[in-house]
């Protein structure tokens, strides 16, 4: 795999949960979500269709078994994967476990409200959490 540069944004608004073959999956910062964005781990890649044919099926693999782990663990209602890159151009695919009552329900996440950072212990243990919950992806 080679090394990319994870766009800044990203970075700051994230943090780092695993790598899987092709991308780094990481928690978003928005506590009242079970929000996790996964980056193909290429440089200069925008869209899905600049990915190889064999990439595109990867990513679809790891967003739909990720998905499929976040929504059994958190007992979703629904399960949105969305690629916008409206403010960050960079490849990165949300995967987002909704449940109805939610803060933004039945709407979009975005622009919804205020973010809701996670304290130090409520990050580490959802961490954990994740790490385990994704292990068996690798």
């Amino acid at each position: 795999m080679t090394d990319f540069t994870l766009h800044p944004r990203l970075a700051a608004d994230s943090h780092y949960v695993a790598d899987l073959p092709l991308c780094q999956v990481r928690l978003n910062g928005d506590a009242r979500y079970s929000w996790l964005v996964l980056i193909p781990r290429r440089d200069d890649i925008r869209e899905v269709y600049e990915l190889s044919a064999d990439d595109q099926a990867t990513l679809w693999q790891e967003a739909t078994e990720v998905g499929r782990r976040l929504m059994a663990h958190h007992d979703g209602d629904k399960l949105n994967l969305a690629t916008l890159g409206n403010q960050v151009a960079q490849l990165h695919l949300h995967v987002i476990v909704r449940h109805q009552g939610d803060a933004a329900w039945p709407g979009p996440v975005w622009g919804h409200g205020t973010p809701q950072p996670y304290d130090d212990m409520m990050l580490d243990t959802h961490l954990a959490t994740l790490r385990n919950l994704l292990a068996p992806c690798k």
